[in-house]
Protein backbone atom coordinates (compact mmCIF):
# COMPACT_ATOMS: atom_id res chain seq x y z
CA UNK A 1 0.00 0.00 0.00
CA UNK A 2 1.24 3.48 -0.51
CA UNK A 3 1.65 5.42 1.99
CA UNK A 4 -0.44 9.12 2.22
CA UNK A 5 1.86 11.72 2.28
CA UNK A 6 1.30 14.44 5.34
CA UNK A 7 0.09 18.13 3.60
CA UNK A 8 3.17 20.45 3.36
CA UNK A 9 2.36 23.24 6.16
CA UNK A 10 2.50 27.10 4.92
CA UNK A 11 1.67 30.08 5.11
CA UNK A 12 -0.06 31.25 1.54
CA UNK A 13 0.02 29.25 -1.56
CA UNK A 14 0.27 31.26 -4.36
CA UNK A 15 -1.40 28.97 -7.48
CA UNK A 16 -0.21 30.44 -11.15
CA UNK A 17 3.25 31.78 -11.64
CA UNK A 18 2.73 34.50 -14.33
CA UNK A 19 2.62 38.45 -14.14
CA UNK A 20 0.08 37.54 -11.20
CA UNK A 21 1.27 35.53 -9.34
CA UNK A 22 5.21 37.30 -9.47
CA UNK A 23 3.56 40.02 -8.20
CA UNK A 24 2.23 38.83 -5.43
CA UNK A 25 4.74 37.15 -4.92
CA UNK A 26 7.33 40.38 -4.47
CA UNK A 27 4.70 41.87 -2.45
CA UNK A 28 4.71 38.73 0.17
CA UNK A 29 8.66 38.42 0.02
CA UNK A 30 8.09 41.59 1.81
CA UNK A 31 5.10 40.65 4.68
CA UNK A 32 7.75 37.77 5.39
CA UNK A 33 5.19 34.92 5.82
CA UNK A 34 6.15 31.61 4.29
CA UNK A 35 4.95 31.30 0.72
CA UNK A 36 5.09 28.97 -2.29
CA UNK A 37 4.08 29.38 -6.02
CA UNK A 38 2.55 26.69 -7.72
CA UNK A 39 3.15 26.61 -11.81
CA UNK A 40 1.61 24.95 -14.25
CA UNK A 41 3.75 26.23 -16.93
CA UNK A 42 7.21 24.20 -17.81
CA UNK A 43 9.15 27.53 -17.85
CA UNK A 44 9.16 31.22 -16.54
CA UNK A 45 6.94 33.59 -18.60
CA UNK A 46 3.14 32.88 -18.02
CA UNK A 47 0.85 33.00 -20.73
CA UNK A 48 3.60 35.15 -22.48
CA UNK A 49 5.15 32.40 -23.86
CA UNK A 50 2.62 31.21 -25.84
CA UNK A 51 1.43 34.32 -27.59
CA UNK A 52 1.54 34.85 -31.61
CA UNK A 53 5.26 35.96 -32.85
CA UNK A 54 4.64 39.36 -33.33
CA UNK A 55 2.25 40.15 -30.50
CA UNK A 56 3.57 43.42 -28.81
CA UNK A 57 2.64 45.35 -25.34
CA UNK A 58 0.29 48.42 -26.25
CA UNK A 59 2.67 50.90 -23.58
CA UNK A 60 6.20 51.33 -23.76
CA UNK A 61 8.59 49.36 -21.33
CA UNK A 62 8.53 51.83 -19.19
CA UNK A 63 4.98 51.86 -18.74
CA UNK A 64 4.56 47.76 -18.27
CA UNK A 65 6.56 46.84 -15.41
CA UNK A 66 5.73 44.82 -12.27
CA UNK A 67 6.75 46.28 -8.53
CA UNK A 68 10.34 46.37 -8.70
CA UNK A 69 12.41 46.32 -10.86
CA UNK A 70 11.19 48.16 -14.13
CA UNK A 71 11.28 46.24 -17.23
CA UNK A 72 14.19 47.41 -19.35
CA UNK A 73 13.77 49.48 -22.71
CA UNK A 74 12.91 48.67 -26.19
CA UNK A 75 12.79 50.81 -29.05
CA UNK A 76 11.76 51.32 -31.47
CA UNK A 77 8.20 50.99 -30.49
CA UNK A 78 6.96 48.72 -28.03
CA UNK A 79 8.43 45.96 -26.91
CA UNK A 80 7.29 41.80 -28.61
CA UNK A 81 6.05 39.35 -26.00
CA UNK A 82 9.19 37.85 -25.60
CA UNK A 83 11.39 40.89 -23.85
CA UNK A 84 8.30 40.40 -21.59
CA UNK A 85 8.86 36.47 -20.86
CA UNK A 86 13.24 37.35 -20.23
CA UNK A 87 11.72 40.03 -18.49
CA UNK A 88 9.19 38.29 -16.20
CA UNK A 89 12.01 35.30 -15.79
CA UNK A 90 14.27 37.76 -14.43
CA UNK A 91 12.24 39.24 -12.14
CA UNK A 92 11.37 35.65 -10.16
CA UNK A 93 14.85 35.54 -10.22
CA UNK A 94 16.25 38.86 -9.03
CA UNK A 95 13.47 38.81 -5.54
CA UNK A 96 14.35 34.78 -5.47
CA UNK A 97 10.41 33.94 -5.58
CA UNK A 98 9.45 30.67 -4.32
CA UNK A 99 8.15 29.42 -7.68
CA UNK A 100 7.77 25.13 -8.20
CA UNK A 101 7.22 24.11 -12.19
CA UNK A 102 5.17 22.28 -13.55
CA UNK A 103 2.80 21.67 -11.00
CA UNK A 104 -0.82 21.62 -11.99
CA UNK A 105 -3.46 22.12 -9.12
CA UNK A 106 -6.77 20.04 -9.62
CA UNK A 107 -8.24 20.80 -6.30
CA UNK A 108 -8.34 23.13 -3.23
CA UNK A 109 -10.72 22.54 -0.39
CA UNK A 110 -11.10 23.53 3.11
CA UNK A 111 -10.56 21.46 5.83
CA UNK A 112 -12.77 21.47 9.24
CA UNK A 113 -10.61 23.41 11.03
CA UNK A 114 -10.23 26.17 8.60
CA UNK A 115 -7.55 25.81 6.53
CA UNK A 116 -7.19 25.16 2.76
CA UNK A 117 -6.09 22.24 0.70
CA UNK A 118 -4.17 22.30 -1.90
CA UNK A 119 -3.85 19.80 -4.07
CA UNK A 120 -1.50 18.65 -7.02
CA UNK A 121 0.14 16.44 -9.61
CA UNK A 122 3.34 17.27 -7.12
CA UNK A 123 1.62 16.76 -3.57
CA UNK A 124 -0.84 18.95 -1.27
CA UNK A 125 0.00 21.55 0.68
CA UNK A 126 -1.95 23.04 3.68
CA UNK A 127 -2.15 26.05 3.53
CA UNK A 128 -3.99 29.19 6.02
CA UNK A 129 -4.65 31.20 2.96
CA UNK A 130 -4.43 30.68 -0.97
CA UNK A 131 -4.14 33.78 -3.77
CA UNK A 132 -5.58 32.74 -7.23
CA UNK A 133 -3.98 33.74 -10.43
CA UNK A 134 -4.29 31.44 -13.00
CA UNK A 135 -5.32 33.67 -15.13
CA UNK A 136 -7.17 32.78 -18.83
CA UNK A 137 -5.01 31.12 -21.49
CA UNK A 138 -5.87 27.47 -20.50
CA UNK A 139 -9.40 27.97 -20.92
CA UNK A 140 -10.03 28.94 -24.21
CA UNK A 141 -13.84 30.41 -25.50
CA UNK A 142 -15.20 28.69 -27.91
CA UNK A 143 -18.76 29.40 -29.28
CA UNK A 144 -21.48 27.29 -30.95
CA UNK A 145 -22.83 28.31 -34.31
CA UNK A 146 -24.68 25.76 -36.23
CA UNK A 147 -22.67 23.84 -38.18
CA UNK A 148 -19.09 24.61 -37.38
CA UNK A 149 -18.61 20.77 -36.56
CA UNK A 150 -19.30 19.84 -40.36
CA UNK A 151 -16.39 22.35 -41.37
CA UNK A 152 -13.79 20.69 -43.78
CA UNK A 153 -11.37 23.67 -43.47
CA UNK A 154 -9.29 24.62 -40.53
CA UNK A 155 -10.41 25.57 -37.38
CA UNK A 156 -8.47 27.16 -34.88
CA UNK A 157 -8.26 29.66 -32.10
CA UNK A 158 -6.13 32.88 -30.60
CA UNK A 159 -4.96 30.56 -28.16
CA UNK A 160 -3.21 28.38 -31.16
CA UNK A 161 -2.23 30.80 -33.71
CA UNK A 162 0.91 31.91 -34.13
CA UNK A 163 2.07 33.55 -37.98
CA UNK A 164 0.19 34.26 -41.11
CA UNK A 165 2.49 32.00 -43.16
CA UNK A 166 0.00 28.84 -43.00
CA UNK A 167 -2.55 31.23 -44.42
CA UNK A 168 -0.89 32.29 -47.10
CA UNK A 169 -2.94 32.01 -50.74
CA UNK A 170 -6.48 31.36 -48.35
CA UNK A 171 -9.67 32.74 -47.67
CA UNK A 172 -9.53 33.28 -44.07
CA UNK A 173 -12.55 34.51 -41.59
CA UNK A 174 -11.19 36.13 -38.41
CA UNK A 175 -14.34 36.02 -35.59
CA UNK A 176 -14.25 38.04 -32.65
CA UNK A 177 -14.49 41.97 -31.97
CA UNK A 178 -11.21 42.61 -30.17
CA UNK A 179 -7.37 43.51 -30.15
CA UNK A 180 -6.87 40.31 -30.60
CA UNK A 181 -9.24 39.80 -33.67
CA UNK A 182 -7.98 43.08 -35.15
CA UNK A 183 -3.91 42.32 -35.09
CA UNK A 184 -4.51 38.74 -36.14
CA UNK A 185 -6.82 39.81 -39.18
CA UNK A 186 -4.30 42.76 -39.98
CA UNK A 187 -0.97 40.52 -40.45
CA UNK A 188 -3.20 37.18 -41.88
CA UNK A 189 -4.72 40.12 -44.29
CA UNK A 190 -0.87 40.84 -45.79
CA UNK A 191 -0.68 37.34 -46.93
CA UNK A 192 -4.63 35.84 -47.73
CA UNK A 193 -8.02 37.27 -48.85
CA UNK A 194 -9.71 38.15 -45.10
CA UNK A 195 -13.16 38.22 -43.48
CA UNK A 196 -13.96 39.94 -40.50
CA UNK A 197 -16.94 39.09 -38.55
CA UNK A 198 -17.86 41.04 -35.22
CA UNK A 199 -20.74 40.15 -33.00
CA UNK A 200 -21.39 44.50 -32.96
CA UNK A 201 -19.62 46.89 -35.56
CA UNK A 202 -15.70 47.39 -33.59
CA UNK A 203 -14.78 50.65 -32.52
CA UNK A 204 -11.43 51.83 -33.14
CA UNK A 205 -9.63 53.93 -30.43
CA UNK A 206 -7.96 57.33 -31.60
CA UNK A 207 -4.69 56.59 -32.89
CA UNK A 208 -2.80 58.62 -29.84
CA UNK A 209 -4.45 56.35 -27.12
CA UNK A 210 -2.32 53.54 -25.72
CA UNK A 211 -2.07 51.52 -22.88
CA UNK A 212 -1.10 54.34 -20.54
CA UNK A 213 -4.12 56.14 -21.35
CA UNK A 214 -6.17 53.14 -21.19
CA UNK A 215 -4.81 52.27 -17.51
CA UNK A 216 -5.55 56.04 -16.56
CA UNK A 217 -9.14 55.33 -17.64
CA UNK A 218 -9.60 51.92 -15.76
CA UNK A 219 -8.25 53.61 -12.42
CA UNK A 220 -10.63 56.57 -13.03
CA UNK A 221 -13.44 54.66 -13.43
CA UNK A 222 -12.75 52.52 -9.86
CA UNK A 223 -12.61 56.06 -8.31
CA UNK A 224 -15.91 56.44 -9.59
CA UNK A 225 -17.36 53.44 -8.63
CA UNK A 226 -16.12 53.64 -5.20
CA UNK A 227 -17.40 57.09 -4.20
CA UNK A 228 -20.57 56.12 -6.06
CA UNK A 229 -20.61 58.46 -9.04
CA UNK A 230 -21.84 57.24 -12.29
CA UNK A 231 -20.48 54.84 -14.08
CA UNK A 232 -18.54 56.09 -17.32
CA UNK A 233 -18.25 52.44 -19.11
CA UNK A 234 -14.24 53.13 -18.21
CA UNK A 235 -11.78 51.36 -20.95
CA UNK A 236 -15.45 50.02 -22.57
CA UNK A 237 -16.52 53.09 -23.11
CA UNK A 238 -13.53 54.27 -24.88
CA UNK A 239 -13.58 51.52 -27.72
CA UNK A 240 -12.64 48.03 -28.66
CA UNK A 241 -9.79 48.25 -30.82
CA UNK A 242 -6.15 49.59 -29.76
CA UNK A 243 -4.64 51.33 -32.91
CA UNK A 244 -1.01 49.54 -32.75
CA UNK A 245 1.03 49.67 -35.66
CA UNK A 246 -0.29 46.87 -37.50
CA UNK A 247 -3.32 47.70 -37.19
CA UNK A 248 -3.26 51.27 -38.53
CA UNK A 249 -1.94 49.44 -41.37
CA UNK A 250 -4.76 47.24 -41.98
CA UNK A 251 -6.99 50.06 -41.66
CA UNK A 252 -5.23 52.18 -44.85
CA UNK A 253 -5.50 49.13 -47.02
CA UNK A 254 -8.96 48.81 -46.19
CA UNK A 255 -9.15 45.54 -44.56
CA UNK A 256 -9.96 46.37 -41.21
CA UNK A 257 -14.11 46.22 -42.44
CA UNK A 258 -16.31 43.97 -39.66
CA UNK A 259 -18.80 42.47 -41.10
CA UNK A 260 -21.96 41.25 -38.65
CA UNK A 261 -21.47 37.30 -37.37
CA UNK A 262 -23.18 34.75 -40.18
CA UNK A 263 -26.23 32.85 -39.25
CA UNK A 264 -24.62 28.98 -40.08
CA UNK A 265 -21.73 27.68 -41.40
CA UNK A 266 -21.33 24.96 -44.25
CA UNK A 267 -18.47 22.47 -44.98
CA UNK A 268 -16.57 25.29 -46.79
CA UNK A 269 -18.79 29.02 -46.11
CA UNK A 270 -20.47 31.71 -43.49
CA UNK A 271 -24.14 31.95 -45.12
CA UNK A 272 -25.97 35.10 -44.65
CA UNK A 273 -29.56 34.38 -45.61
CA UNK A 274 -29.24 33.72 -49.26
CA UNK A 275 -25.86 35.22 -49.26
CA UNK A 276 -22.87 32.39 -49.29
CA UNK A 277 -18.67 33.41 -48.10
CA UNK A 278 -16.62 30.84 -48.69
CA UNK A 279 -13.92 30.03 -46.64
CA UNK A 280 -10.88 28.11 -46.25
CA UNK A 281 -10.24 28.69 -42.54
CA UNK A 282 -11.53 30.01 -39.45
CA UNK A 283 -9.88 32.14 -36.41
CA UNK A 284 -12.22 32.19 -33.66
CA UNK A 285 -11.01 35.38 -31.71
CA UNK A 286 -13.37 34.93 -29.37
CA UNK A 287 -11.68 35.05 -26.29
CA UNK A 288 -10.90 33.74 -22.71
CA UNK A 289 -12.48 32.67 -19.47
CA UNK A 290 -10.94 32.48 -15.93
CA UNK A 291 -8.99 29.23 -15.11
CA UNK A 292 -11.06 28.25 -11.73
CA UNK A 293 -11.61 24.61 -12.15
CA UNK A 294 -9.65 23.58 -9.36
CA UNK A 295 -11.76 26.01 -6.66
CA UNK A 296 -14.61 24.50 -7.79
CA UNK A 297 -14.89 22.27 -4.57
CA UNK A 298 -15.39 25.74 -2.54
CA UNK A 299 -18.24 25.86 -3.66
CA UNK A 300 -18.53 29.57 -4.14
CA UNK A 301 -20.43 30.22 -7.26
CA UNK A 302 -23.50 31.69 -6.73
CA UNK A 303 -27.00 29.71 -7.96
CA UNK A 304 -26.99 29.99 -11.98
CA UNK A 305 -23.28 30.05 -12.17
CA UNK A 306 -22.25 33.37 -12.11
CA UNK A 307 -18.62 35.01 -10.90
CA UNK A 308 -17.10 34.45 -7.67
CA UNK A 309 -18.81 37.44 -5.65
CA UNK A 310 -15.55 38.95 -4.07
CA UNK A 311 -15.53 41.72 -1.37
CA UNK A 312 -12.67 43.69 -2.80
CA UNK A 313 -9.95 41.32 -4.23
CA UNK A 314 -11.29 38.03 -1.75
CA UNK A 315 -14.10 35.89 -2.16
CA UNK A 316 -17.35 36.99 -0.21
CA UNK A 317 -16.71 36.39 3.76
CA UNK A 318 -13.62 34.76 2.75
CA UNK A 319 -10.67 36.67 3.84
CA UNK A 320 -8.34 33.80 3.19
CA UNK A 321 -9.03 33.79 -0.64
CA UNK A 322 -7.90 35.57 -2.73
CA UNK A 323 -8.49 36.35 -6.43
CA UNK A 324 -6.13 38.66 -8.52
CA UNK A 325 -5.20 39.15 -12.27
CA UNK A 326 -8.69 38.86 -13.70
CA UNK A 327 -9.27 42.26 -15.18
CA UNK A 328 -11.64 44.87 -13.93
CA UNK A 329 -13.50 42.19 -11.95
CA UNK A 330 -10.39 41.80 -9.92
CA UNK A 331 -9.05 45.11 -10.09
CA UNK A 332 -8.83 48.37 -12.27
CA UNK A 333 -6.81 46.63 -15.85
CA UNK A 334 -5.59 43.85 -13.33
CA UNK A 335 -5.08 41.65 -16.24
CA UNK A 336 -1.89 44.34 -17.13
CA UNK A 337 1.42 43.95 -16.52
CA UNK A 338 1.22 47.48 -14.37
CA UNK A 339 -2.18 47.36 -13.49
CA UNK A 340 -1.92 43.78 -11.06
CA UNK A 341 1.18 45.30 -10.06
CA UNK A 342 -1.03 47.95 -8.01
CA UNK A 343 -3.60 45.26 -7.59
CA UNK A 344 -1.11 42.72 -6.09
CA UNK A 345 0.04 45.50 -3.12
CA UNK A 346 -3.27 46.22 -1.90
CA UNK A 347 -4.69 42.70 -2.11
CA UNK A 348 -1.36 41.12 -0.32
CA UNK A 349 -2.00 44.11 2.06
CA UNK A 350 -5.34 43.38 3.29
CA UNK A 351 -3.67 39.22 2.83
CA UNK A 352 -1.16 40.34 5.33
CA UNK A 353 -3.91 41.96 7.75
CA UNK A 354 -6.09 39.33 7.70
CA UNK A 355 -3.47 36.57 8.52
CA UNK A 356 -1.83 39.05 11.27
CA UNK A 357 -5.25 39.13 13.53
CA UNK A 358 -5.99 35.36 13.10
CA UNK A 359 -4.35 32.49 14.44
CA UNK A 360 -3.97 29.21 12.95
CA UNK A 361 -5.83 25.89 13.57
CA UNK A 362 -4.06 23.95 11.33
CA UNK A 363 -1.76 21.30 12.07
CA UNK A 364 2.04 21.57 11.63
CA UNK A 365 2.41 25.55 10.23
CA UNK A 366 3.45 28.75 12.37
CA UNK A 367 1.42 31.74 12.40
CA UNK A 368 4.79 33.26 13.13
CA UNK A 369 6.44 35.10 10.37
CA UNK A 370 9.90 33.80 8.53
CA UNK A 371 11.84 37.74 9.66
CA UNK A 372 14.89 36.67 7.28
CA UNK A 373 12.48 37.01 4.27
CA UNK A 374 10.99 40.52 4.81
CA UNK A 375 12.68 43.57 3.30
CA UNK A 376 14.31 41.77 0.34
Amino acid sequence: MTPVKTPTPIDVVVIGGGQAGLAAGYHLRRTGWEFVILDAETGAGGSWQHYWDSLRLFSPAEHSSLPGRPMPPWSPGFPPASHVVAYLAEHERRYDLPVLRPVQVTAVTRTGNGAYLVRSDRGTWRARAVINATGTWRRPFWPSYPGMQNFSGMQLHTADYRSPELFAGRRVAVVGGGNSAAQILAEVSTVADTWWAAPRPPRLLPDDVDGRALFAVAASRARELATGRPDSGGVAGLGDIVMVPPVKAARDRGVLVARPMFDRITSDALVYGDRIEPVDAIIWCTGFRPSLGHLRPLGLRAAGGGRIALTGNHAAGDPGLVLLGYGDWTGPASATLIGVGRTARSAVQALDAHLSSTGFTGEGASHTRSRSQTGN
